[in-house]
């Protein structure tokens, strides 16, 4: 069962299993109260109720099971900081390949230039 911390009155963190939640968010739905009310009943922040309700309503029960951070942003936040780096990696990798291929064509046009002055000296080739 996935977990989400809360922090209180008092400041002490506080898991809510995810049979917690549903129970929490059914109140709101089939008993009629009022979601501030059921916050404050469950010691609960009426925003967050609000945010486990909303995949709940969209998604049904798997919505609230399944959730890792409610709305799955640190999971967005982790993929976007790898893409982020990835993007790095190949620019890093797009220049040397552009470096390498002036160098290639610098040695290239010199070559030939090399190869006549060898035999100018009376080199072999």
């Amino acid at each position: 069962m996935s977990e989400i911390e809360n922090i209180t009155d008092g400041g002490r963190p506080r898991r809510w299993s995810a049979a917690e939640k549903l129970r929490i968010v059914a109140e709101t739905i089939y008993d009629g109260k009022s979601i501030s009310a059921v916050a404050r009943l469950n010691g609960v922040a009426p925003d967050l109720l609000y945010r486990w309700r909303k995949p709940m309503l969209e998604e049904g029960c798997i919505g609230v099971a399944e959730d890792d951070s409610v709305n799955g942003n640190r999971t967005v936040r982790e993929m976007e900081s790898r893409i982020r780096e990835l993007e790095r990696q190949l620019g890093r990798k797009t220049m040397e390949v552009k470096i390498l291929k002036e160098a290639l064509d610098k040695s290239r046009a010199k070559k030939p230039n090399l190869l006549a002055q060898s035999l100018r000296r009376g080199g072999s080739p």
